[in-house]
């Protein structure tokens, strides 16, 4: 073989090695990007933390917290008795019986009758402790005159007993009394804790002229009276002493 031949030889060898690494290239460069391209869906991993704020869910449900702490006194008038955050009070003051108190009324806490003359009255109210913790099961007994100021002394007309919830809360549904000669408007009351010491007492009403003339008023058991467009209402807390 001359030389000219062997030169053409190994150029056609080194032609055939060139085009083959050219060719192994591409392929090699394609297989890395698919890797980066692939990458990315590794992040698919921090999905978990995308939810993760639900978690934060929870504290909606602390904020609702305060709705549980709405105790049925909370609406109460901060001038009443154990109302107001006070923790202890004296007992509510005693007042004379009067002649026209009749023991064994009947149950009951509404004392109003439908069609029954004067202004329908709703009082609401606790009795309390002189600590001011309720006095569940404590005894109620209301009797007052009629709108015309005249009490029913052959009957219980105005006139029913009642004992508090577990909470010491009552209600009654009264009307207001009338005026009589040498009186202010009022309603009798005697309330007792279980076993407890009866306390009499009487409950009055706020811009009435005649309370300056009576020797009976007190301004601490004064009513505090609100109109609605259906009756008066008006809220009162009695402190009693337990054994």
């Amino acid at each position: 073989m001359n030389r000219k031949t062997i030169f053409s030889t190994v150029i056609a060898t080194s032609i055939i090695a060139l085009t083959a690494c050219a060719s192994a290239t591409p392929i090699a460069t394609t297989s890395n990007n698919t890797d980066n391209t692939t990458s990315p869906t590794s992040v698919s991993n921090t999905s978990p933390e995308v939810i993760a704020p639900t978690e934060t869910s929870n504290p909606v449900s602390n904020e609702t917290a305060p709705t549980a702490t709405s105790n049925s006194t909370a609406s109460m008038d901060p001038s009443l008795a154990c109302s107001g955050g006070k923790t202890t009070a004296s007992t509510t003051m005693e007042l004379t019986e009067g002649p026209y108190y009749t023991p064994g009324s009947p149950e009951r806490a509404t004392l109003y009758e439908e069609g029954m003359a004067g202004i329908k009255l709703v009082i609401t109210g606790y009795v309390f402790d002189t600590n001011c913790q309720p006095v569940a099961n404590a005894w109620l007994d209301f009797w007052q005159a009629n709108a015309n100021g005249e009490y029913d002394n052959s009957g219980y007309t105005l006139r029913g007993h009642q004992f508090t919830d577990a909470n010491g809360f009552y209600t009654l549904t009264t009307v207001v009394p009338g005026i009589y000669p040498g009186r202010t408007e009022h309603i009798h009351l005697k309330v007792q804790a279980p076993n407890g010491q009866i306390i009499t007492s009487q409950l009055f009403f706020p811009g009435v002229a005649q309370n300056d003339s009576d020797g009976i008023f007190d301004e601490s058991l004064l009513l505090p009276i609100q109109e609605t467009s259906a009756e008066l209402q008006a809220q009162f807390n009695f402190v009693v002493a337990t054994p």
